[in-house]
């Protein structure tokens, strides 16, 4: 049962390939530059998909201690980094919290796929004793919310929720239900993922929605004429949760905003004839903030970038706040998806985006199709009307996820 808690964000910690930082991704993402560009972590030549959103400037030492980087694989670095972050943002010091009151809620959607790759080599090209013992854990989709835990000493509730790119928006809202239930007082959580390495990307391409387009700048073009499908990415966002009680007690230096309304859906089986669920999740994440459509100053699409998926999202959006009834932004077209990284850092970036009063645009799409009767920001950031935001994330196979955020 709800004990009346508001659960608020204060701190955030951004690990994207447009910025190692959440000064510098923010600052790169209201400019509109860009993280995509060819693979350059190994060699792309043998593979159809040659364009990746990647973070190039991420050197595990200048983070992480050594001890640490043996044992996990590039993913959980990045989660570590961004969690080390949110905390410092946050000004928490985990050690004056009384013990289990804070946990961790992580998502993603792999997890240490290039840590796995390395062993598997090990075990193909010299024999199973110089396979590391680290291997039983650090491909685990649950180790990011494991190793954050052991890092920080949080012993409260901890989870870890796979539903693919609305992984990040299910990890975050079921630390806010935790928080609403007593459970814990604060919570780490947001998602991260990362698949740069040739097991990572030949995983994904059976998919057949991942652009062959070898130009960066038009390779990832969602709602646009002439999308391809998307480019990958890596990265994600960690954001540190608090009873907004707590936070204004303790003199929290920033209180970005409010999560003031989730919810989640699951589509019905392909070919059942029975209609998805996205409008569905949407009115439930307004109904739980109690908010109408009008209040809504920017959409953040989930923004596939293959037609008839851009479309049905298209319509879902319409019609809730009709034709041209809201600005539409999709920033990961600067980043690429992230999977469950992508839905977290969609959250920090409408938090930030109600924190300045402007909608980062969506780069590369110039031509929206007229079908999709929506407000593409494009072009160039816009001003921010409003003191709510939604953000919308699908996963593979018929997740839904939606969440609402109000201003702090």
């Amino acid at each position: 049962m709800s004990t009346g808690v508001r659960a608020v964000i204060t701190g955030i910690g951004v690990v994207a390939p447009n910025g190692l930082s959440t000064e510098d991704y923010w600052s790169a993402t209201v400019k509109g530059r860009s993280g995509l560009d060819r693979i350059n972590r190994f060699e792309p030549s043998r593979y159809p998909v040659r364009v990746a959103g990647e973070i190039s400037s991420f050197t595990p030492e200048e983070h992480l201690p050594n001890r640490l980087l043996p044992q996990t694989d590039r993913v959980t670095q990045l989660a570590l980094t961004a969690s080390d972050s949110a905390l410092r943002d946050a000004g928490l010091s985990t050690e004056t919290l009384p013990d289990y009151a804070m946990g961790v809620v992580t998502s993603t959607a792999a997890g240490g796929f290039e840590f796995g790759q390395g062993e598997l080599a090990k075990l193909w090209g010299k024999g199973p004793r110089f396979v590391s013992a680290y291997q039983s854990f650090a491909w685990f989709y649950a180790v990011n919310t494991g190793q954050i835990s052991i890092r920080h000493g949080l012993r409260g509730h901890s989870t870890a929720v796979v539903t693919e790119q609305a992984g990040g928006l299910d990890s975050i809202g079921h630390a806010r239900r935790l928080l609403r239930s007593g459970a814990m007082i604060s919570a780490v959580t947001g998602g991260a993922d990362s698949l740069q390495c040739p097991w990572g990307l030949v995983a994904q391409l059976p998919n057949g929605r991942l652009s062959h387009r070898e130009d960066p700048r038009t390779a990832y073009l969602p709602f646009s004429a002439e999308a391809s499908g998307y480019v990958p990415g890596e990265g994600g966002a960690i954001l540190v949760m608090e009873d907004l009680v707590m936070a204004r007690e303790r003199g929290a230096p920033t209180i970005y905003g409010e999560v003031a309304g989730y919810s989640a859906t699951f589509d019905p089986p392909p070919g059942s004839g029975r209609p998805g669920t996205l409008v569905k999740a949407i009115e439930t994440a307004l109904s739980d903030a109690d908010v109408e459509p009008s209040s809504v100053g920017v959409v953040f699409a989930d923004a596939v970038g293959v037609p008839e998926s851009d479309d049905a999202e298209a319509r879902a959006i319409r019609s809730i706040f009709g034709r041209h009834g809201v600005p539409v932004t999709a920033p990961k077209s600067m980043t690429g998806r992230l999977y469950a990284g992508g839905s977290a850092l969609d959250v920090a970036t409408a938090l930030l985006a109600l924190g300045a009063r402007v909608v980062p645009p969506t780069i590369g799409t110039e031509h929206v199709s007229a079908d999709y009767g929506i407000d593409l920001v494009a072009g160039g950031s816009r001003p921010l009307h409003g003191h709510h935001a939604m953000v919308i994330s699908r996963g593979a196979k018929g997740f839904n996820s939606v969440m609402v955020l109000r201003k702090g």
